[in-house]
C-alpha cells in the first residue's frame, strides 16, 4: 500500500508486484502531474492507468462522472477500479482496453499518459495518432519521456508541435490540439495548393 500526498490530495493506493512501480508513485508521472492544470469542465483520459494514480487525482479533483481510465492490463483494471473505491471516487469509469481499442467515447480535452520506456516506440505512436483523434478542438495531449528526440519530431507531424517542460531528467510534452487534421496532412495540403502540377 502506498499512502502520499499530491498536489495537496491526500491518496492512498494498493499496488501489487505485476504493475509497473509498485513501491512508489513513478517519478515521472509525479513529474508530468505537476504541469497539469485539471478545469472543473475538462473531461480526462488517463491512458495507460497502470493502478490509477493520475485518473484518481483527477476525479478527486474534478469528479469521478469526467475521468475515464483505461489499460490493456486485466490487473491493473481491477487494481484501478479497487483504488478508486478507496479513495472515495468509485464512479469513475475504469475500462480494458488495448490502447483506444475498446473505448468508445470521444471528445476529451486532456488525453494523459506515461508510455513505457523500455519498449519500441509501437506503442506511443499509436498512443498520440489516435489521442489526437479523440481529442477536442483546443485539448491537450500530455505524455512523459526520456528519451525526447522520437516523441518531439512525432508530436510536430502530427500536432504540429508540443510545449516541453523539464522536470528533473523527464521531458513532459503538452500537445495542443489546434485543427482536426494531422499537422502533417495539412503541410502536404498546402503544398499540393502550392504546387498544383506536382
Amino acid at each position: 500500500m502506498i499512502v502520499t500526498k499530491i498536489r495537496g490530495v491526500e491518496l492512498e493506493f494498493e499496488t501489487s508486484p505485476q504493475l509497473f512501480s509498485p513501491r512508489a508513485i513513478d517519478a515521472g508521472t509525479l513529474a508530468m502531474l505537476s504541469q497539469v492544470e485539471f478545469l472543473a469542465d475538462d473531461k480526462v483520459l488517463d491512458l495507460g492507468c497502470g493502478y490509477g494514480v493520475v485518473g484518481i487525482l483527477a476525479a478527486k479533483l474534478i469528479g469521478a462522472d469526467r475521468v475515464f481510465m483505461v489499460d490493456s492490463d486485466p490487473l491493473a483494471v481491477e487494481i484501478s477500479t479497487r483504488n478508486a473505491a478507496l479513495n472515495g471516487v468509485p464512479s469513475v469509469a475504469v475500462g480494458l482496453s488495448d490502447g483506444f481499442d475498446a473505448v468508445t467515447t470521444s471528445a476529451f480535452s486532456q488525453i494523459l499518459c506515461n508510455p513505457p520506456y523500455h519498449a519500441d516506440f509501437a506503442v506511443p505512436k499509436r498512443f498520440i495518432h489516435k489521442g489526437f483523434n479523440r481529442l477536442l478542438v483546443g485539448g491537450r495531449f500530455w505524455l512523459v519521456a526520456q528519451r525526447e528526440v522520437w516523441y518531439r519530431n512525432k508530436l510536430r507531424s502530427i500536432f504540429g508541435g508540443a510545449r516541453e517542460h523539464r522536470v528533473g531528467p523527464y521531458h513532459i510534452f503538452e500537445a495542443l490540439k489546434r485543427s482536426p487534421r494531422y499537422a502533417n496532412a495539412r503541410t502536404s495540403d498546402r503544398s499540393a495548393a502550392e504546387h498544383p502540377s506536382d
